[in-house]
This record gives structure tokens, sequence and C-alpha cells, in this order.
């Protein structure tokens, strides 16, 4: 029998991707759903609670009460001001411990990681369970990035690692070696709406997702879906580059199929950090 899992569940369908695992697996879990950021629609039928996002205590003991040995931290989560988390006793404490405000995104998850790992659980990341969904290297679908195109991936995840060095962001857009837009706490949609305002003639951009080089792997691994492609081929992008091994591609053959549809290519790429 296969450890109870905690999921600790932030928005996106990556959540109800990995319980529907554990169910096909056979594994016991439990939903940690946080306020305003899961998706209430997925938890239907799941063992779960909510909780609010700065009581973390609370879903410490729900987690121990569930008799729950190892965590998972998936989905993504809107970052709120000090004021607007609300911290209990067991955030506070932290708080004053790392300096809230000092860190960026990566530096927090860390610090959260190893502060859960001290009440005992043990953290993995979602592409233990998930393991269908990590991408592979090579091109997806019947279309292939020209020499152009790989040109502006090779600047993309340059840019996009000396930016996640810095823990901003995942993702760029390059076009023709000029980079139209980076990612910061906007998230992936809305850098693409900005870089297609910025559209120039000649062969589209390229949208580039790797993740920081720095950062905690077993949490917020870069994802493209169905809606990512739709964003890009909007945006007048003609590519996606992401990187082989970390990053994960959320219903990999309606993606290929929009993407073929599109006549964009996606493909993974494997870079030496």
């Amino acid at each position: 029998m296969l450890p109870k899992l905690g999921i600790l569940a932030g928005g996106g369908v990556l959540p109800a991707r990995l319980m529907q695992a554990c169910i096909k697996a056979g594994r016991p879990y439990f939903v940690i759903a946080i306020e305003d950021q899961t998706e209430p629609d997925f938890l239907k039928d799941h063992p779960h609670t909510w909780v609010r996002l700065g009581a973390v205590g609370k879903a410490i003991d729900v987690l121990k009460n569930e008799n729950v040995e190892e965590l998972v931290m998936i989905g993504p989560v809107n970052r709120p001001s000090l004021i607007a988390l609300r911290p209990d006793a067991w955030v506070a404490k932290r708080i004053v411990k790392i300096g809230f405000m000092s860190l960026g995104d990566d530096g927090l998850l860390k610090n959260l990681i190893a502060e859960l790992e001290t009440e005992g659980f043990r953290i993995i990341g979602p592409e233990v369970v998930l393991t269908e969904l990590v991408a592979e290297e090579g091109v997806y679908g019947s279309v292939e990035p020209d020499d152009i195109a790989l040109a502006d991936i090779d600047r993309g995840f340059t840019v996009a690692s000396g930016l996640g060095r810095l823990d901003v962001g995942q993702a760029v857009v390059v076009q023709q070696g000029l980079v139209l837009a980076v990612e910061a706490i906007e998230g992936t949609d809305a850098m693409l709406s900005r870089a297609g305002k910025l559209h120039r003639d000649g062969p589209g951009g390229i949208l580039v997702k790797v993740k920081k080089p720095n950062q905690e792997q077993r949490v917020d691994l870069p994802t493209i879906g169905i809606n990512t492609v739709e964003q890009a081929a909007a945006a007048g992008l003609r590519g996606i580059a992401i990187q082989a091994g970390h990053a994960f591609i959320v219903d990999r053959e309606e993606v290929v199929r929009l993407a073929d549809q599109k006549r964009l290519f996606i493909t993974g790429i494997t870079i030496n950090e």
C-alpha cells in the first residue's frame, strides 16, 4: 500500500489530474483546498477540506489527523500581500524567521517545504505521480521549428534562465532575436496578451518556458495546455518550446492536435544548466 498522500491544491487543472492519478493507482489521498485558489468543481466526491492561504497551522492539523505521510504541492497560487494573507500563529512565527516580504516565490516555497518537513511530512514532486505529463525531448506533432525559430529558442532559454536565477518568472517570448515580453507576477496568459500587441512583421515569435535554475524541484514546474496553445496562436506566435524533463504538458493529445491545426510547433528541449 502506497503511503497516504496529502495534496496542497492550488488553481488550474493539475490538482484534479493528480487526484485522478491517485484513484487509478489505488493510492489513498486527502486534499487541502485553498480558498479563492482551488477550483471547487474539481473537488466533488473527493476527500477534502477548505483552508485559507494564511491558515497553514490548520492544514497541518488536518493532515496529521488524516494520517498523511507524503505531501505534494500542485497548481499555481496567487501570492497575496501580507495583510491579505492574515497569517495564523504557525505562519506568523515563520514570517519573522524567514522574512516573508524579502523573498521571491521560489525562496518562499523552499522555506515552506523545509518547515513542512520539520512537521514530519515527506514532500514529493507532482511528477512522481503524474509521470505521463512530463515533457520529453523532441518535436510534438507535424510542425517543426526552422533555423530562425531554433535561434529564437536558444535566445529564449538564455533569457528565461537569467530571469529564473533572479526568481522573477519562467517564460519569455522572443521574435527574430528580440525579446517581446517576459513573465513576472502576471502569469503566462497575460504575458502572451502583451506580446501579441508587440508582434512584428515576418516569422512569428516563440514562447519559451523553463524552470528556474535554482528553484525547488518539487513544486511549480512550467506547464502548458490547450489554453496555452490558443493564447500563443492568438498572439501571432508560431511555436512553443519547453524544457524536457522539467515541464508538464496537460492533455497532450489534444494539445498536439490543436497545435497542428494552428500550424504551431511544440518542442521539448534539453538544456545544460
